[in-house]
C-alpha cells in the first residue's frame, strides 16, 4: 500500500475537523468520523491523535454516566477550534 503524502494527510485532517465542526457540540466515535471521511478507522484514529496533541480536538473517554469506554473513544473539536472556525465562517 502506498504511503500518504503529508499533505493528504494534512487535507484529510482538514475533512476531519470539518466533520466535527458541522456536528459541534455532538461527540462523534471514531467509527463514525471514519465513516464521514471514508477512511479506515485506524488510520482516522491516528489522525485525531495527532489533531489531539495539537489542541484542535478533544478526547472523550467516559460515558454519559462517567464510565470509561474500554475500546472506543469519542471525539468533539476543542472550544478554541470551534471559535475559530466560527470567526473564519461567512454570516
Amino acid at each position: 500500500m502506498p504511503r500518504l503524502s503529508d499533505k493528504k494527510k494534512e487535507k484529510i485532517s482538514e475533512h476531519i475537523l470539518s466533520v466535527l465542526h458541522d456536528k459541534f457540540p455532538e461527540s462523534l466515535f471514531t467509527s463514525e468520523i471514519a465513516e464521514e471521511v471514508v477512511r479506515d478507522e485506524e488510520f482516522t484514529k491516528d489522525l485525531l491523535h495527532e489533531l489531539h496533541k495539537k489542541d484542535l480536538v478533544i478526547k472523550i473517554n467516559k460515558n454519559n454516566k462517567g464510565i470509561n469506554y474500554l475500546r472506543r473513544s469519542r471525539w468533539r473539536l476543542s472550544n478554541k477550534t470551534h471559535s475559530f472556525f466560527s470567526s473564519r465562517l461567512p454570516k
